[in-house]
């Protein structure tokens, strides 16, 4: 009976050690020098995308990008792609041209599989939106990560309102 107990005892430590080594720590940066200045700004999308949900990469919020971001995703914007799987996951969403929203928050992942930095957008419009709150991972350039600099969103994907 002792033995059986060790075998249950050994089998879920082993299983808790392995959950922590693939878990994901989520810690938010907003206070952070490099990041303090982001959270407020107001965007605007320069080209249609999709928003969607990886198998492989998790998220608390959609992703947003489109064909050259994401090879994976269909290579034109088009509504008619809404809830279809596709290999790598789901498109759940389209975001249109002239779109505004603004960064709320600065998230950084830490995983045994290294760290990385993402925005957290908010449409200005959310009470509309079924997806208010998006991921802009893949519309970010991370190369100043590089370098301890905050990362910025790619131009060709948004562009940073100005207000009169």
């Amino acid at each position: 009976m002792k033995w059986i107990i060790a075998v249950i005892v050994a089998a879920l430590l082993t299983g808790f050690v392995y959950w922590q080594r693939q878990g994901v720590k989520v810690s938010y940066v907003n206070g952070l020098t490099a990041y303090n200045a982001l959270p407020g700004r107001e965007y605007i999308f320069q080209r249609d995308c999709y928003l969607f949900k990886l198998d492989d990469r998790v998220s608390s919020w959609p992703y947003v990008g489109d064909h050259a971001v994401v090879a994976s995703l269909p290579a034109e914007v088009d509504p008619k792609h809404l809830d279809a799987t596709h290999p790598t996951g789901r498109i759940i969403d389209v975001v249109r041209t002239g779109d505004r929203f603004k960064l709320v928050s600065v998230r950084r992942d830490e995983s045994r599989h290294g760290t990385s930095i993402s925005f957290e957008l908010l449409f200005l419009d959310e009470a509309e939106r079924k997806y208010p709150r998006i991921d802009a991972y893949f519309i970010m350039d991370h190369s100043p990560e590089v370098r301890g600099e905050a990362p910025s969103l790619l131009r060709a994907y948004a562009v940073e309102r100005v207000k009169y």
